[in-house]
């Protein structure tokens, strides 16, 4: 993870600059990828838009197509504490160990068969709405607060590609 407030700034710069790129919103996705990457860390990297009238997430972009890739709807348990922070409060949310993914994600065992045991979930949000969410994995133990911090500022990034995307 970088350290210092200037390469943070480039990062940011980045992001911000693949906005005015064709090719959207995989050109901003990709670049936020590759930032966050170089800012917090991670080795699956994904982004999911949400669907609330409809009650479901669709994952729309994926740093691992193979491995992880983009595919259809996945229903929402509303009365699930996740759920709740992530998709109703607009809060971040970090997993720090295997136990935590599989409290949150129904899929915990394929993360776990990656090698994955950390998640942090970083809300998108527009106009007091969840558009979706970024989703950075990586070993168990390896984000922090401070990394949900540095996160939701991508994460405010990537609203112009969200409301690119046709519809939820």
């Amino acid at each position: 993870m970088m350290g210092n407030l200037a390469d943070l700034v480039q990062a940011l710069e980045a992001v911000a600059a693949a906005g005015t790129l064709a090719g959207q919103p995989d050109a901003t996705f990709r670049a936020l990828e590759a930032a966050t990457r170089a800012a917090i860390g991670h080795r699956l990297f994904t982004v999911m838009r949400h669907d609330p009238a409809a009650g479901r997430n669709r994952r729309v972009f994926t740093s691992d197509p193979a491995a992880y890739p983009v595919s259809g709807h996945k229903p929402v348990d509303w009365a699930h504490p996740w759920a709740q922070r992530v998709l109703r409060q607009g809060e971040p949310w970090i997993g720090r160990s295997a136990a935590d993914i599989a409290w949150a994600y129904p899929d915990h065992e394929r993360i776990a068969a990656m090698g994955l045991a950390s998640a942090m979930n970083l809300p998108v949000r527009w106009n007091g709405a969840v558009l979706g969410t970024v989703n950075l994995l990586h070993a168990e133990g390896h984000f922090a607060e401070e990394s949900a911090v540095r996160g939701m500022l991508f994460a405010a990034l990537a609203v112009p590609a969200m409301l690119a995307i046709d519809g939820p």
